[in-house]
């Protein structure tokens, strides 16, 4: 490569930095309406974004600068837009999944799925997208991927090195047995030799040394088989762990970003949507959705890295000392962990109560606590004062359970500090991912000044020709769109720059704003094909042995079952629970925005 290449490659960052503002500039010095600079301020934020040539939370904080400065917003109208409700239910999310992880309570739910079921190969696979896609339910995807890996490799190295013990036992029976039987005809063979010609001695001596090399060769293969077999099976099983898991966030609202900012984006550009996307909504229709994508996925894979062997694979009748000695490692693992303290119950009961309150403050079908104690006189409490309620606890109920005498004096009589809480702010401030927070508000503040300029209505007006397509097959296109945009963007940079544009086009094309504004939230998620997707595709990438082309043949196929599998329930049971068969009260055709 020439020097001045790899010079402009070193500092590409700082080229687009500088270049791709100024190469803009002529859209609104041309076009000097408010809607050209709110399109000029996105499309800058869009190709910062793709290329990564400055942390994508500092290029969230431009519409604070810019706004601003082209007169689209007041700074104190933009600035607010970085701390919504939707950010609170982030947040308490997120500590409930610290405190999940501080205490290692994931690890130990883990273990006990994995223990119950099983060892052989195919069971194993199943067994570790059960555990990665319910855990990232809960907590990050790049915890669950991190976790879960270490666990699957320890297992896989275990069961190779009990095949090839069991091999190695095999070959010395049979070399035993072989040399008893040479033995035996030892003697007819001398005599043979004796009446037969010196040629045909020379002959029948070359016949028994290979003879006596034969098993020595046959191990030899069966290493080359097994060492071919388990790597396909860690090729597998990285594979499945990281692709389970961006597939179990899209079960829950708080599983992964996008969904978040899809409720975000809902509650700013239709304030009045009765909140329309809550827990209880987004789990009856994504959680049905993430199971049958699962077990695509898992056909899938098994298909390509197992093959359909269903007595070898699965083996659910028979259990061999091979079977037995990898059972033996978990078992192993889940006793490391001791019995459970007083800390991990307390994190359990306020993560199942945390989960209670979410599906019955509005469940849809029935008034909730909420509406019944809070919610009469307006939508007052939300998914949010819940999740920032329960995260509290941590930081008030004590990490040791509190003896008799309380804890103010130890065996000895002596005075002692009292124990820690649950959580404390050092830990929160180490593993918070704060950058997110500052990237869901940079989506709230382009939403905003999109809605501010005018740029929606003009959006929507210029997709007004959609209308002639057939609502499914825009869906289709779309989620195809999301899909393949998101592998080379970040699933958070796709949802935020994408949504606003997409409830434009419903409502200019008179379609439900959900019906093709969920179905790309998930397809935003379906990033399967590349290492630099998402990071639990790179620490796959980098624990299993992956070549690229392993996940872009493996992604591809997956990616076709996830765009799939969210457009047959966005028709189906989507309709039902959203009524998406009738345009909302909560949209405004008067003016073609929302």
């Amino acid at each position: 490569m020439p020097r001045w290449l790899m010079w402009l490659w070193y500092h590409r960052n700082y080229l687009i930095i500088v270049v791709t503002p100024l190469a803009l500039l002529p859209l609104p010095l041309i076009i000097p309406t408010s809607e050209a600079r709110c399109g000029y301020v996105i499309i800058l934020m869009a190709l910062y974004w793709c290329t990564e040539c400055m942390p994508l939370a500092v290029t969230a904080l431009l519409p604070v600068v810019l706004f601003p400065m082209m007169g689209i917003m007041k700074a104190g109208e933009v600035s607010i837009e970085y701390l919504k409700d939707s950010n609170m239910l982030f947040i308490g999310g997120l500590l409930v999944a610290i405190a999940v992880e501080y205490w290692s309570l994931h690890k130990r739910i883990a273990l006990q799925v994995l223990l119950l079921v099983g060892v052989r190969p195919a069971l194993l696979m199943l067994g570790f997208m059960i555990v990665s896609s319910f855990l990232s339910m809960w907590i990050s995807n790049s915890a669950t991927v991190a976790m879960m890996l270490p666990i699957s490799q320890a297992v896989l190295q275990q069961l190779k090195a009990t095949e090839a013990q069991a091999d190695e036992r095999d070959f010395q029976a049979a070399a035993e047995d072989n040399h008893a039987f040479e033995m035996e005809i030892s003697q007819t063979k001398e005599e043979k030799m004796d009446e037969k010609r010196p040629d045909t001695n020379v002959q029948l001596e070359d016949r028994e040394s290979e003879h006596e090399r034969r098993p020595e060769s046959l191990l030899e293969s069966k290493k080359k088989a097994m060492e071919l077999k388990y790597q396909l099976l860690t090729k597998g099983m990285s594979l499945s762990v990281c692709y389970a898991a961006s597939i179990g966030g899209t079960a829950t609202l708080t599983g992964t970003t996008p969904n978040i900012i899809l409720k975000g984006q809902i509650d700013k550009l239709f304030p009045g949507n009765n909140d329309v996307i809550n827990f209880a909504s987004w789990f009856g229709f994504a959680f049905p959705n993430a199971v049958l994508m699962l077990v695509l996925a898992f056909l899938w894979l098994q298909f390509t890295f197992l093959g359909f062997n269903m007595k070898q694979s699965f083996g659910c009748c028979h259990k061999s000392d091979r079977d037995k000695e990898a059972y033996t490692v978990m078992k192993q693992e889940c006793k490391k962990l001791g019995r459970m303290p007083f800390a991990e119950w307390a994190v359990l009961t306020i993560f199942v109560l945390l989960i209670v309150l979410w599906f019955t403050r509005e469940p849809g079908f029935m008034d909730g606590w909420a509406t019944v104690l809070f919610n009469k006189g307006g939508p007052f409490v939300s998914d949010g004062t819940v999740a920032i309620l329960m995260s509290m606890l941590f930081f008030i109920i004590p990490s040791q359970m509190p003896k008799c005498g309380g804890y103010g004096n130890n065996d000895e009589g002596k005075v002692v500090n009292s124990p820690p809480t649950l959580l404390n702010w050092q830990v929160v401030h180490e593993r918070m991912p704060w950058h997110i927070i500052l990237l869901l508000g940079g989506g709230f503040a382009l939403a905003a000044g999109s809605e501010e300029s005018g740029l929606s209505k003009w959006l929507g007006d210029s997709l007004a020709p959609l209308q002639q397509i057939p609502p499914y097959a825009i869906s289709l296109l779309l989620c195809m769109l999301v899909a393949t945009f998101t592998e080379c963007s970040s699933n958070t940079a796709t949802t935020t720059l994408f949504l606003p544009i997409l409830a434009s086009m419903a409502v200019a094309i008179k379609i439900h704003p959900l019906y093709v504004m969920i179905p790309c939230t998930i397809a935003a998620s379906l990033a399967f094909m590349l290492p630099v997707a998402t990071p639990p595709n790179a620490i796959a990438f980098s624990f299993g042995k992956l070549k690229v082309m392993d996940m872009v043949k493996t992604g591809f196929v997956l990616n076709v079952i996830g765009i799939l599998t969210v457009n047959l329930g966005i028709n189906t049971w989507g309709k039902t629970i959203f009524d998406l068969d009738t345009i909302p009260y909560w949209v405004n055709y008067t003016n073609s925005q929302p």
